[in-house]
């Protein structure tokens, strides 16, 4: 795992940022490890979310049975036992959900033992209450009222919103969505994100120029400017 000090390098990037930066370790499709449209970002944090993954399935339409309800204090140990942030990631496996896990009580709880935020895909609900702890929370929808929901399965692999995610995964998200960081490219990802960064100025500062002399770059211009882009990345 990352040292704190190397996940909070992390989130000085955007994620789509790390994402540009992830591609070129050519590790995996480029239709793959990032969420599809539907997640949000319910809480109005501006620095990014960066954390490693406690999964968990949950469930609201129907009561938790006796062997179910220890559960959530396993949940919660998975959480405490991480010495680095960790992010609570639940799956909603019912075909409409209708209750939210997620809500101040949760939040807070997590907070204390460890977690920065959680992503769901599935329901949150007292969302000024928890914005004000700094928690993160990413959800598919927001809800009023906890229904039944319960915790149904721990370390598990979860989908969210097209997303796997595997107990463990190093998780990146902000406004736009989530990608997960391969452990193979994680400890040298800080410094990929600054390539892209300075690849990109290569097209950008040409094109702001021209933007504030009111010229237009003729096409020849903006080809050469990308394929200095593509060197550099």
């Amino acid at each position: 795992m990352l040292t704190c000090a190397q996940i909070e390098e992390l989130r000085q990037f955007d994620t789509p940022t790390v994402w540009n930066a992830l591609e070129g370790y050519k590790l995996r499709s480029n239709i793959t490890g990032f969420t599809y449209p539907g997640l949000a970002l319910r809480t109005g944090n501006v620095m990014p979310m960066v954390g490693y993954a406690a999964t968990a399935k949950i469930s609201g339409c129907v009561s938790a049975t006796e062997e179910q309800k220890p559960l959530l204090y396993k949940f919660f140990e998975r959480i405490r036992s991480l010495e680095v942030p960790s992010i609570a990631v639940m799956e909603d496996i019912d075909s409409l959900p209708i209750g939210s896990f997620w809500g101040e009580v949760q939040a807070t709880t997590c907070q204390a033992l460890g977690a920065v935020g959680t992503l769901t895909q599935g329901g949150v609900r007292d969302l000024e209450e928890v914005a004000s702890l700094g928690f993160y929370f990413f959800s598919t929808s927001i809800m009023v009222a906890r229904a039944e929901s319960h915790i149904v399965e721990v370390d598990c692999t979860v989908e969210i919103c097209g997303m796997d995610v595997k107990p463990g995964d190093l998780i990146h998200a902000d406004c736009h969505g989530a990608v997960s960081i391969p452990d193979e490219a994680a400890p040298t990802l800080a410094e990929s994100c600054r390539r892209v960064v300075a690849a990109e100025s290569s097209i950008l500062e040409p094109v702001r120029n021209a933007i504030q002399a009111g010229e237009k770059p003729t096409i020849e211009q903006i080809k050469q400017w990308r394929a200095e882009m593509s060197r550099n990345c």
